[in-house]
């Protein structure tokens, strides 16, 4: 099973450029036509949160119009710049995710990895929640199939990045969350976005990670005074492969027009 994982698209209203810089429609375009490229196409794609800027229902119409070409299932969990109701209802009949104006988690059976999606928005802040009744529905979750590996993806990670202005608005609950995941030992990898950078760890006797950005990475400063900033690096997104022998690895890939794939070897010989 090979899950592509995307994260942060921040989709601005058409003709839009966020932060004045930013083409996040056009970077986003590039990665659908990326992922749809691949040798091995992904069974499915999850995209971990800040699907667009502002909540807004013209930023969701015009990310559904960049996203409908993907070939693979797609399933999202919103972000701290995402609206859930906003969200549900331009993606109610597309993704995987519940109408009841609740949380917007879930749980994907079709593959041989289970998916649990995790609502961690508290509206109107940066930070995250993993409130009490989010973690229960978490751990029924879990319960329900203790022998099948099973991947956890939201936005907010649940550990500190280094990256200062980034870990001021980090996960509330976390320690929580590492508690009921820890009793869960099924659970093959927690996948996050909100950082803009592919960062990993171990944690709660998993691995947690986050993803690049589809569109600006968030600058690399490991100050806790660190200023909030971004850099144009090139986007990207992760891919995560699933086998029996070896559980889930993966790999991030850098979206972008480059030379190659050229061999290394010439009429048998190295190509010095």
């Amino acid at each position: 099973m090979l899950i592509a994982q995307l994260s942060d698209p921040h989709i601005k209203p058409r003709g839009r450029l966020a932060y004045r810089r930013v083409d996040t429609a056009a970077a986003l375009a590039a990665v659908v036509d990326t992922v749809n490229a691949l040798v091995t196409p992904p069974d499915v794609v999850l995209v971990t949160g800040d699907l667009v800027d502002a909540g807004r229902p013209e930023e969701y119409g015009l990310l559904r119009e960049i996203l409908q070409p993907l070939k693979a299932p797609l399933f999202a969990v919103p972000g701290n710049h995402d609206d859930r109701a906003a969200m549900a209802a331009a993606f109610g009949d597309a993704l995987h995710l519940p109408q009841d104006g609740g949380f917007l988690h879930f749980a994907v059976e079709d593959w041989p990895v289970r998916l649990i999606g995790l609502d961690t928005v508290l509206p109107g802040q940066g930070g995250g929640l993993l409130c009490p009744e989010r973690l229960r529905w978490l751990g029924e979750r879990l319960a329900e199939q203790p022998d099948r590996p099973t991947v956890l993806f939201q936005h907010h990670p649940p550990f500190r990045t280094g990256i200062g202005h980034m870990d001021r608005i980090g996960l509330a609950g976390a320690a929580d969350q590492a508690a009921v995941v820890r009793r869960h030992p099924q659970v093959e990898r927690v996948l996050c976005g909100h950082l803009h950078r592919p960062i990993q760890v171990r944690w709660a006797g998993t691995l947690a990670s986050t993803a690049p950005g589809t569109s600006h990475q968030v600058a690399l400063d490991l100050r806790d005074n660190a200023p909030s900033a971004f850099v144009l690096e090139p986007p990207g997104f992760q891919l995560h492969l699933w086998t029996e022998e070896n559980g889930l690895v993966s790999h991030t890939a850098t979206v972008g027009a480059f030379e190659g794939p050229h061999p290394f070897f010439e009429d048998g010989k190295l190509i010095d």
